[in-house]
């Protein structure tokens, strides 16, 4: 089980906007991707969620951008379960530079576990929240 999972990226052209950095909505996107990737991990992959026909979907985002990221940069997004309660889980990040440990962004999503088909809330399966550890606020990345 990964408690805290990191997902390595490097900034590709097509992610930089008119000013030369990186454009803020594709943090999102690399958000997405480190969550998708963290369930992977923990033997939750997109299929599996499909196939029982229920899964996440965002309620709300937050993000703070600290620092910019340039093309051709390695960056890492660290990602975490803060609270895993019945039907919903917030799971919060951290995007570094691990050149020069910059911190990027700090961001959290609050999910919600639904019936794909209804899209009504459901309570999350026990062989779901057991493949997921809540980090509590004193072990977080940069705690």
């Amino acid at each position: 089980m990964h408690h805290i999972y990191e997902y390595h990226h490097l900034v590709t052209e097509d992610e930089i906007d008119g000013l030369g950095h990186v454009n803020n909505v594709v943090y999102l996107k690399w958000l997405q991707d480190a969550a998708v990737a963290h369930s992977r991990a923990n033997g939750w992959p997109g299929s599996r969620y499909r196939e029982l026909k229920i899964g996440w979907v965002a309620r709300s985002h937050f993000i703070e951008y600290l620092q910019p990221a340039f093309v051709n940069e390695e960056i890492v997004v660290q990602t975490w379960i803060s609270t895993l309660q019945k039907v919903k889980s917030l799971r919060k990040y951290r995007i570094i530079r691990p050149a020069d440990s910059q911190i990027l962004v700090r961001a959290e999503t609050n999910w919600a576990f639904v019936n794909y088909e209804s899209l009504a809330p459901r309570r999350i399966p026990t062989e779901v929240s057991a493949c997921f550890s809540i980090v509590p606020e004193a072990e977080e990345p940069g705690n």
